[in-house]
């Protein structure tokens, strides 16, 4: 048995970070630093960002990103995700967590440097009316449906499978919009309800559709090139995140939750056993909010040196 929990704990993590054999030194840096960041101990951002059900939160989060035809296209035209679709996740939770583990001047920083990135994600759509229509990974208006998607997922994902979160939905919404601003969204909702009024709003406008290239995709995302011992896993988590999704966005998507006949197999339990079993491999504590703690712990120990000098 300690063999396959630890073949279960390589694939893993090479699947993480990208193959990394070491703890990769971004985090080591997160305990650097001169603040407690933008969240710390206590947060919403913490509670939500803190636990396993993340897995699950990114592939809805990649799902409902797809319904939109303009960050759908950066994505085909200038992404790598077929050949290298971990480099990418590396790349994205290696900003997640320096946003909410990070010091200001980290959390920004990382916030600038993708950014800088994606000024060179430009290309040409067809939007959700047919009109062709110029695109940017900048622009506020992608950046937002980006940003709103993440939200939502992160939010259901932990409220189905995460604790409780200290001051509500409300709570990490608002302080999640930071992050919305740091990557150029000015009116990044915060509420609940404000997140829900954004996103039915692309809906009511006509702005999402699914095309081929959105159902190529989705297979994508559905059968994605891992090890043979992580593929059941996964599937029960897509399976997963496809059960929490807004009907609308599932149907647009052409996905439907698995049932025998009209009887819904109990597709949410499952994936929360496969949560629970990936927080007994790894742990339930990410390694970059250990980091955190290490810094705050000696900033506060540093301040009550300079108060006792």
């Amino acid at each position: 048995m300690a063999s396959v929990s630890d073949a279960f704990r390589s694939r893993l993590n090479d699947t993480f970070t990208n193959g990394a054999t070491e703890r990769p030194a971004w985090i080591d840096e997160l305990e650097q630093g001169s603040d407690a960041g933008f969240f710390g101990p206590g947060s919403a951002t913490w509670a939500v960002h803190g636990g396993n059900h993340t897995v699950l939160a990114g592939v809805r989060a990649l799902l409902v990103q797809a319904l939109h035809p303009g960050a759908l296209a950066g994505v085909a035209d200038h992404s790598r995700y077929r050949e290298d679709p971990f480099g990418r996740l590396a790349g994205t939770i290696r900003w997640i967590y320096t946003v909410s583990h990070g010091d200001t001047q980290q959390a920004t920083h990382a916030s600038r440097w993708v950014r800088k990135l994606h000024e060179r994600v430009v290309g040409e759509y067809v939007d959700g009316h047919g009109v062709t229509k110029p695109y940017a990974a900048n622009d506020p208006d992608l950046a937002r449906w980006v940003h709103l998607a993440f939200t939502d997922a992160f939010l259901r994902s932990a409220q189905v499978w995460g604790k409780p979160i200290p001051g509500g939905a409300d709570a990490y919404v608002r302080e999640w919009a930071i992050a919305g601003r740091l990557m150029g969204v000015d009116d990044a909702p915060e509420s609940d309800a404000e997140l829900r009024a954004q996103m039915n709003g692309y809906l009511d406008r006509g702005e999402l559709k699914a095309d081929a290239r959105t159902h190529d995709v989705v297979r994508f995302i559905k059968d994605p090139p891992l090890a043979r011992l992580l593929r059941p896993g996964y599937r029960a988590l897509f399976d997963g995140a496809v059960a929490s999704l807004d009907p609308r966005h599932r149907s647009m998507l052409g996905l439907r939750t698995p049932g025998v006949g009209p009887v819904q197999l109990p597709v949410r339990q499952v994936a929360g056993v496969v949560l629970d079993g990936i927080g007994a491999v790894l742990g339930t504590t990410p390694g970059t909010e250990r980091a955190a703690l290490v810094r705050i712990a000696r900033l506060e120990q540093e301040s009550r040196q300079d108060a006792t000098a």
